[in-house]
């Protein structure tokens, strides 16, 4: 170890990117592997009797949850290649998401709950940008 280079601190930008998602995967295998150690019984008993798909299910929640979060991680890398190393891709991608999934599980529509739920689509991805983007000095998609 060279301690002439201690406080220097260099930044590789072709992988940096990939810490967060790694630390997020390695949790969340960690995650499955105590509910498979804790829980295997009632979910072999699951998958082996029974239906095995659930009744009462909410399709259109169900699917419409799945399309959104796949659209949403799609469009998102390919918006913030419009607008490189400035997070927008994040924000542009978040606001309609947000939007749209609200919208999806409202059990009211009314004018009052869809105002509600544009504004909070759009302050809560715009505040979450600008903290990780300038206190935190993070860059997203």
């Amino acid at each position: 170890m060279n301690f002439t280079s201690f406080p220097r601190v260099s930044i590789n930008f072709e992988t940096s990117h990939l810490v967060f998602p790694t630390l997020i995967s390695i949790l969340l295998g960690i995650l499955l592997l105590a509910i498979l150690a804790t829980r295997w019984r009632a979910i072999w008993g699951a998958l082996t009797t029974g239906p095995h798909w659930p009744a009462g299910i909410d399709h259109l929640r169900f699917f419409g949850t799945i399309a959104l979060t796949v659209l949403y991680f799609l469009a998102m890398p390919q918006i913030g290649d419009l607008f490189p190393n400035e997070g927008y891709g994040f924000l542009i991608a978040s606001i309609p998401f947000l939007f749209l999934m609200s919208l999806l599980y409202l059990h009211q529509r009314t004018r009052r709950y869809i105002v509600i739920t544009a504004v909070n689509a759009v302050i809560a991805p715009t505040v979450v940008w600008y903290m990780l983007s300038t206190v935190f000095n993070l860059t997203l998609p």
